[in-house]
């Protein structure tokens, strides 16, 4: 990249840090240091506002960055990623969105504790909600390392390693110093120019075919390498039995793994009712829906105008399609329109980054200190503790995120969420399903489905391609690979359910009738909610 791109792109992140700064500097001053204000932002925003913060929150790098990148790469397997991510949340709409408002008051284990004994429930839970918000992390940490790559030419590795640290930097300051408010408004103004960038590209992609949507696929298959088969399925998950079932694990990962997304289930406590929460998931749909149906244009766009073989050079995972398509649309190398373009993409893709890890790592230390922390301490000081803990976990949790960002720079960041989104499926959404709909449900069940999620997704993703045996993995020269599959979804999902009911079933513990009364009718009328 020349010099102007660089500097341009520079600026204008800056300019994003500037503001975001300033609205977290002005938050911090008018706000009164509760639980509720620090956790859910005084529950004062609106479903618009909320369903804006939602989509800013959920379009990470890995939709901005990474799904146009696997849609360029390999055409309509690529596609499937973005379909994943927005069926999902039909889930979220009509499974946990407004039952999880009426249960809860921070976090997803208040839904699951409230039937339960709280410490093992909340131990557990808190542990599985910040496994599953570091690995997210990890892919918006591995995003930002790809664009300073291409910005900087790959020339300076340390750069890199820098850039990333100052991501984490910003993130942790925005979660210590704004709490949600500060982080809900951060995500307002990313979505705003995500959203407004994105329709940009898209009409420039469909001006370049003159709004020939077939011209465009065919001039991709052409330039792809493939042919006809980059616009059918099997190019990535057709070639083998471990394939095809890699392709159906990672399918049932993305759509119940968003309704376990600790991240995702907090923002639903911003909003003062239930109703508002349903209507934040409404907006959220539509948003986030239009969007992907833009990233596929993009992601086509790029085949069919940059081409895979430069998209490989700059990065082999397809991490830069968006900046490579902009500078392109724009004019080019050297274009004043090309390094403006580029420049606006790179800096919105930044904006993404920064504002997608603040709300992991506000609600990662959430669970730190509402459910690990407040579980060993006595009642008296539990609220004030809280608060102070949370700030100094979202420290530790950025210096985690950074470690291990830096480590798997070379993945894509979109298959690097749908393991974030196989663990949530497999240790979250399987506790709060039972703890919503199953009467007999019980604390050892609980405990168990948490665990019997959580443990076996973890060590078939360490026993899989994606860490050792295979020139992609993260530690190339060493082969621990027994599990062949690179998503462990389709295994570990089953256990997780299986396990809560073994663990149920074999307790010696009798559920609570009454209470399992009363979360049924608080879920479904919002009685006694917070």
């Amino acid at each position: 990249m020349t010099g102007e791109h660089q500097t341009l792109a520079l600026l204008l992140f800056i300019g994003f840090v500037a503001v975001t700064l300033a609205i977290t500097t002005w938050v911090s001053r008018r706000r009164h240091g509760s639980a509720e204000e620090f956790y859910a932002g005084g529950r004062l925003f609106s479903p618009m506002e909320n369903g804006f913060a939602v989509s800013g929150d959920y379009v990470s790098a890995a939709s901005f960055l990474g799904v146009t990148g696997l849609i360029a790469l390999y055409g309509y397997d690529g596609l499937l990623y973005g379909v994943g991510f927005l069926v999902a949340w039909l889930v979220v709409l009509f499974l946990v969105a407004e039952l999880v408002r009426n249960c809860g008051r921070f976090t997803l284990a208040d839904v699951v504790a409230a039937r339960m004994s709280e410490r093992p429930v909340r131990i557990a839970a808190g542990t599985a909600s910040v496994t599953v918000s570091v690995l997210y992390l990890v892919a918006q940490m591995v995003g930002a390392g790809s664009l300073v790559a291409l910005l900087l030419g790959r020339t300076s590795a340390t750069a890199q390693a820098w850039t990333v640290i100052g991501v984490g930097a910003l993130m942790v300051t925005y979660v210590s110093l704004g709490g949600m408010r500060a982080t809900t408004w951060i995500q307002i103004v990313k979505a705003v120019l995500l959203l407004c960038g994105t329709v940009v590209l898209t009409v420039l992609v469909l001006v370049r075919f003159h709004g020939d949507l077939d011209r465009l696929l065919v001039t991709a298959a052409e330039r792809s390498g493939h042919g006809d088969a980059f616009l059918a399925p099997g190019l990535k998950y057709g070639g083998s039995w471990t394939a095809r079932l890699d392709f159906i694990s990672l399918g049932l990962a993305l759509v119940l793994g968003t309704a376990g997304l600790p991240h995702i289930l907090s923002r639903f406590y911003t909003v003062p009712t239930a109703r508002a929460a349903r209507r934040s998931a409404v907006w959220s749909i539509g948003l986030i829906g239009g969007f992907y149906l833009m990233a596929i244009v993009l992601g086509f766009g790029a085949a069919a105008v940059v081409g895979p073989e430069a998209l490989r050079r700059s990065n082999a995972a397809g991490n830069t399609a968006m900046p490579l398509l902009a500078l392109d649309l724009g004019g080019g190398v050297g274009s004043t329109g090309g390094t403006v373009l580029f420049a606006v993409v790179a800096a919105v893709a930044f904006a993404t980054i920064l504002a997608v890890v603040a709300g992991i790592t506000l609600a990662s230390s959430s669970s730190v200190a509402h459910d690990l922390y407040a579980s060993l301490r006595r009642p008296q000081s539990k609220v004030r503790g809280e608060v102070a803990v949370a700030r100094v976990a979202a420290v530790g949790i950025g210096i985690v995120a950074i470690g291990l960002g830096l480590l798997a720079r070379d993945l894509n960041v979109a298959f690097l969420v749908g393991l974030a989104f196989a663990v949530a499926a497999s240790a979250n959404l399987p506790a709060l399903v039972y703890s919503l709909f199953w009467r007999a449900f019980t604390t050892r069940g609980a405990v168990w489905a948490v665990y019997g999620g959580l443990v076996p997704a973890l060590v078939l993703v360490l026993l899989s391609p994606v860490v050792s045996g295979s020139p992609g993995s993260l530690f190339p020269d060493i082969d621990l690979q027994y599990f062949p599959l690179q998503n462990p979804g389709i295994v570990s999902i089953p256990l997780g359910f299986l396990a809560g009911w073994l663990g149920t079933v074999t307790s010696d513990e009798v559920a609570d009738e009454g209470k399992f009364a009363e979360t049924e009718v608080r879920s479904l009328t919002g009685a006694g909610a917070v």
